[in-house]
C-alpha cells in the first residue's frame, strides 16, 4: 500500500493519497481545489487516481472533488448521511460517477479496502474511513482517516453550523452527536492509527496538536476532549463548546459552495504585472467595494507608513488564508502587492478559499519607487501603548483588542473593546464610533490586518504594534 499525507501549512490541512502498488490504482481523500499537485504526485509514484472521497462538507477550503469529476471523470465517494440539508447537492443529479456512502458501506481501490463510519458532531454528514491493506494479507484495519472528527489532542468543533453557518440552536445538539461518536471511537482497538484532516493552526478545533498522526490508544489516554467525554455527556458538552475561536468570515461561504458546487477552476489564474497606478485604481474603499488590493509586504510598519489608499494588509504567513478570508468581501477582484517569486504561492491560497478573480500584481520595490516619486499614499498612524492610553483617557480614542474572545477573557487592557479580527464585518455596527480606534493584538500581526481593514471601511484608525514585548505587564485578567 502506498500512503502519502499532503500538507498545506496555511490551512493546517491534510489530504491523503492512498494507492495499491500492485494495481497502480489510487484514491485521494479531502483534496483541495488546485488539483494539479495531487495529479503530479500520483504520476511520480506510477499511480493513477481513480477515486476521490471526502470525510465531510468542508468549511475552511473549497474541495477539489468536483474539479476531479469534471476534468477527469473520476468516481466520487461522498456521504449520504446527515439528512437532506447536508448532502452534496452538486453530485446528486446523475452528472457524475457518484457512490453515496452510509454508515458501514465499503469499497475497494485495488486491494485496499475502505469502510465508512458515520461520525457526526463536527458536521451532520461526517464520515471517517477504516483502511485495511488486503493486498498485504491484513484482515483488520490498520488506520482510520478521521477527517475533522478526531484530531491529535482534540476533536472537531461542533459549533460551526451555528457560529459560522448561522444555523440557530445547532451547537448543543451537534455536541451531543459528537459525544456519541466519541463513545463509538473508544470501541476501536488501541493500536489503530488515526490520520486527521487538520493539525495545529486550523480553526476547525481549539487545541489541535502539531504531530501529524496519532493512535486510538494515545488519544484515549491523553486527549483532554476525550477525557471530558469519559466524565459524561454534560461535562463533555461544557468542555467542547468552551473557548472555541471565532471562525473566519469565509467559513459559511465555503460550507455553502462545497454543498451546492464550487465553480470549476480548470487551472490557476495567471495574473499579469500591472503598474502601481493601475493597482491604485483597483484599491476601492467601503464594504460594498469588490475591487481590493492586498498588500503582502513583510514589514507591517512599512505598510502603515505608506500604502495604496484602500488596500488591506495580508502578509505571506501561515495565517494568510484566515486573514484574507476574514477581510475580503465575497467575489472580490484582487490585485496583489507581491514579489513575482511569491505570486503562485498566494494565488493558490486565494483560489483555495474561493477568490479566483486575481486581476494583477505589482512588486514591492516598484510600489516603493512609485511612492518615492510622489505617487499618492495613505498611512495609518503607528503608536505605542503610552500614546494609546493618552488618546483613550482624553476621550478621543477607544482601544480595540482584535484577539479571540478566549484570549481577551484571559487578559486584556483595561477598558478595551473586543472584536476578533476573523469576524470584523460582524462587529461593524457594535464598534465605538466617537473617535479613533486604537487597534492591538499582542504581536501586532493580527492588529495590522484589522487596522488596514477598518481603515478601508472609512474608520479613523491607529495601530499599536508589538504590545506583548513591551507592555505585557499592563494586561489585566478575567472579566469583560
Amino acid at each position: 500500500m502506498f500512503f502519502r499525507q499532503v500538507f498545506d501549512d496555511t490551512l493546517a490541512q491534510y489530504a491523503y493519497l492512498i494507492g495499491c502498488q500492485r494495481t497502480g490504482d489510487a484514491i485521494l481523500f479531502d483534496p483541495q481545489r488546485d488539483i494539479d499537485r495531487y495529479v503530479d504526485l500520483a504520476a511520480s509514484e506510477d499511480l493513477r487516481i481513480v477515486g476521490v472521497a471526502e470525510t465531510h462538507i468542508h468549511a475552511d477550503f473549497l474541495s477539489g472533488a468536483r474539479e476531479f469529476a469534471e476534468r477527469f471523470g473520476i468516481r466520487l465517494y461522498l456521504s449520504d448521511e446527515g439528512g437532506p440539508d447536508w448532502r452534496y447537492e452538486w453530485a446528486r443529479d446523475g452528472a457524475y460517477d457518484h457512490v453515496p456512502l452510509r454508515d458501514g458501506d465499503g469499497f475497494r481501490i485495488g486491494e485496499i479496502e475502505f469502510r465508512a463510519l458515520h461520525t457526526p458532531g463536527h458536521t451532520p454528514e461526517h464520515l471517517s474511513f477504516l483502511v485495511t491493506d488486503r493486498g498485504a494479507g491484513a484482515n483488520e484495519p490498520m488506520g482510520l482517516l478521521s477527517g475533522d472528527f478526531v484530531f491529535v489532542g482534540d476533536l472537531g468543533r461542533p459549533d460551526l453550523l451555528e457560529t459560522a453557518a448561522r444555523v440557530a440552536g445547532a451547537m448543543t445538539p451537534a455536541a451531543r452527536r459528537l459525544y456519541g461518536s466519541v463513545r463509538s471511537f473508544l470501541d476501536l482497538p488501541d493500536y489503530l492509527q488515526v490520520w486527521p484532516a487538520h493539525g495545529a493552526g486550523s480553526s476547525c478545533g481549539k487545541a489541535l496538536g502539531a504531530v501529524p498522526e496519532t493512535t486510538v490508544g494515545y488519544e484515549r489516554r491523553f486527549s483532554p476532549a476525550i477525557a471530558a467525554a469519559l466524565k459524561g455527556e454534560d461535562a463533555f458538552i461544557s468542555h467542547i463548546l468552551e473557548g472555541q475561536p471565532e471562525p473566519p468570515m469565509y467559513f459559511a461561504r465555503m460550507k455553502r459552495d462545497n454543498r451546492d458546487g464550487a465553480p470549476v477552476l480548470g487551472g490557476l489564474p495567471r495574473p499579469p504585472r500591472v503598474s502601481p497606478r493601475e493597482a491604485a485604481s483597483c484599491a476601492r474603499t467601503g464594504s460594498n467595494a469588490r475591487e481590493v488590493v492586498i498588500d503582502t509586504r513583510p514589514d507591517r510598519s512599512a505598510f502603515m507608513a505608506r500604502h495604496l489608499p484602500g488596500s488591506v494588509y495580508v502578509p505571506l504567513t501561515k495565517s494568510f488564508c484566515t486573514a484574507a478570508g476574514s477581510v475580503l468581501p465575497e467575489g472580490a477582484a484582487v490585485t496583489l502587492v507581491i514579489d513575482e517569486t511569491d505570486l503562485e504561492w498566494a494565488v493558490r491560497r486565494l483560489v483555495r478559499i474561493g477568490f479566483d478573480d486575481v486581476r494583477g500584481f505589482v512588486e514591492h520595490e516598484t510600489l516603493e519607487r512609485y511612492f518615492d516619486e510622489g505617487g499618492p499614499a495613505a498611512a495609518i498612524p503607528e503608536i505605542d501603548l503610552d500614546a494609546a492610553s493618552r488618546l483613550s483617557e482624553d476621550g478621543t480614542g477607544d482601544v480595540l483588542d482584535v484577539r479571540y474572545a478566549s484570549e481577551y477573557a484571559a487578559s486584556h487592557l483595561p477598558g478595551a473593546v473586543n472584536a476578533s479580527y476573523t469576524r470584523l464585518p460582524d462587529y461593524a455596527d457594535r464598534l465605538p464610533s466617537n473617535g479613533s480606534l486604537l487597534v492591538h493584538c499582542l504581536s501586532g500581526a493580527r492588529a495590522a490586518v484589522a487596522a488596514s481593514y477598518l481603515a478601508r471601511e472609512g474608520r479613523d484608525v491607529h495601530y499599536i504594534n508589538d504590545l506583548f514585548t513591551a507592555y505585557a505587564g499592563s494586561l489585566e485578567t478575567g472579566g469583560p
